[in-house]
């Protein structure tokens, strides 16, 4: 992988072309991270759970709260990253890739990280779960009507994916090039760089899917622009671009963190033992000097929520340290694409901390009992939606009976594709769909089941 091509400041939209602007005094990737923070796809995470019940009594993150902090700690490992390759490589590089390392490098991967959640639907990984099963309940009656890549894309329904579409796609009447980023802050989101056909289980970077049948052209596009390494054709395959790598990282430090203050928050777990947690991961990666500096400002605060909160922050910026070292150490594998397992595994390895947060999250956070219902509502309401339109959409206009065209008549005009086929037909059901936040989606359910009768204005 070259090194000088892995920024393109080409975009989305109008045959890819770089769409620099000399009155604009932003660099493009400043741009980028704009774009997003004031597109409509971000704004809707507010109101979409990232684990626990929204809203409660007791303030936890939700996806953009989540996004927004994921963002702050990519921009700290893009920095750190950015200056060290750039003098790292100073011989390598050309000037102009010096500049973009040192000056741009942590506005795209915070602007990734700002959009890396922003194709998963509501109600958290049970919205996803609710669509892949839609499909395979339904397949009798409609793996038929699809190519079998088309179907996979179903069955395997994955919010990565989505994020593409949302942020590459033009949706009915809208702009061409959707969000119109650059492609090297779209190449930094692809964690799977592959098509649903190639996924597989047992190779990091194929465990999942990056891309549907519908953005197939628009990836290979970002992925000639900006370096990434083709593995396979037939199923399309990539490497991952070497970016890709500090935006998981971000996203692993905070949600392991993070999820954990929310539960002690919520009384999940006592805060002393969140303490004892957080001082271990502390003095795992910087040594007890490290937290007698840190005990002594500690001391100092005797609020139990400030206290953890305190830890929270040491905790994350120790992590980054610890990412930007193993970056470091791994960075020619990174480029060369041999690296296999993720940046936060490795830390995992090393801190029995990290192994007992993640172990305690999946048995008492995870598996709450909160968490479960919220889980299995959400996972009623996204599937009873897509069965009241996925089947009214599939028919012609000239099939349709009454209450399907009355179904129909609730999809947004931007996402009904009357002239498409039936898999950009369903594509627009899921674009609807998965777009929704929480309450909208259950509002909704409740409406067409008859729950709620009323008007809507």
């Amino acid at each position: 992988m070259d090194i000088n091509k892995l920024f393109s400041d080409k975009r989305t939209g109008t045959q890819y072309k770089s769409h620099n602007k000399k009155s604009d005094p932003r660099s493009e990737y400043q741009r980028d991270f704009d774009r997003v923070i004031f597109s409509t796809s971000f704004r809707r995470l507010q109101n979409k759970t990232q684990v626990f019940p929204l809203p409660g009594s007791v303030f936890v993150h939700n996806r953009l709260t989540h996004s927004l902090e994921v963002a702050s700690v990519g921009r700290s490992l893009g920095s750190e990253i950015g200056n060290y390759i750039a003098e790292t490589f100073a011989s390598e590089l050309t000037e102009e890739n010096k500049e973009l390392f040192k000056h741009s490098l942590y506005n795209v991967i915070s602007t990734a990280c700002l959009c890396h959640d922003i194709g998963n639907p509501a109600f958290g990984h049970s919205g996803e779960d609710a669509i892949a099963s839609y499909f395979s309940r339904n397949e009798g009656i409609l793996k038929d009507k699809f190519t079998q890549k088309q179907w996979l894309d179903f069955l395997n329904f994955e919010g990565n994916a989505n994020a593409i579409r949302v942020l590459t796609q033009q949706q009915n009447g809208k702009s061409e090039g959707g969000t119109m980023l650059t492609f090297s802050t779209l190449a930094s989101i692809a964690k799977y760089p592959c098509e649903s056909i190639a996924k597989n289980k047992k190779i990091l970077q194929q465990k999942k899917f990056g891309f549907f049948q519908s953005e197939k052209e628009v990836f290979e596009a970002i992925a000639k622009e900006t370096s990434m390494i083709k593995v396979s054709d037939d199923p399309k395959v990539y490497l991952r671009h070497p970016f890709v790598w500090l935006v998981e990282a971000a996203d692993d430090i905070c949600y392991n963190i993070i999820d954990l203050e929310d539960s002690q928050r919520l009384g999940f777990i006592n805060a002393q033992v969140c303490e004892e947690l957080l001082q271990q991961i502390i003095t795992e990666m910087q040594g007890n000097a490290k937290w007698e500096r840190v005990s002594k400002k500690l001391n100092n605060i005797t609020d139990k929520n400030d206290r953890i909160s305190f830890l929270r922050a040491v905790s994350i910026g120790v992590l980054i340290n610890r990412t930007v070292e193993l970056y470091k150490q791994n960075f020619e594998k990174i480029l060369s694409g041999d690296l296999e397992i993720s940046i936060f595994d490795q830390i995992k390895g090393e801190s029995k901390a990290i192994q007992i947060i993640e172990d305690f999250s999946i048995e008492h956070i995870y598996n709450h009992r909160s968490v479960v219902e919220i889980e299995n509502a959400g996972y009623n309401v996204m599937y009873e939606l897509l069965d009241h339109f996925i089947p009214s959409i599939m028919k012609s206009e000239n099939e349709r009976r009454e209450y399907e065209k009355k179904a129909v008549k609730l999809i947004p005009r931007q996402s009904i594709y009357e002239e498409g086929t039936e898999y950009e037909r369903v594509l627009g059901v899921l674009d609807f769909v998965s777009g929704m936040t929480d309450n909208y989606a259950t509002d909704l359910y409740r409406k067409i089941k008859g729950i709620d009768i009323g008007m809507t204005l």
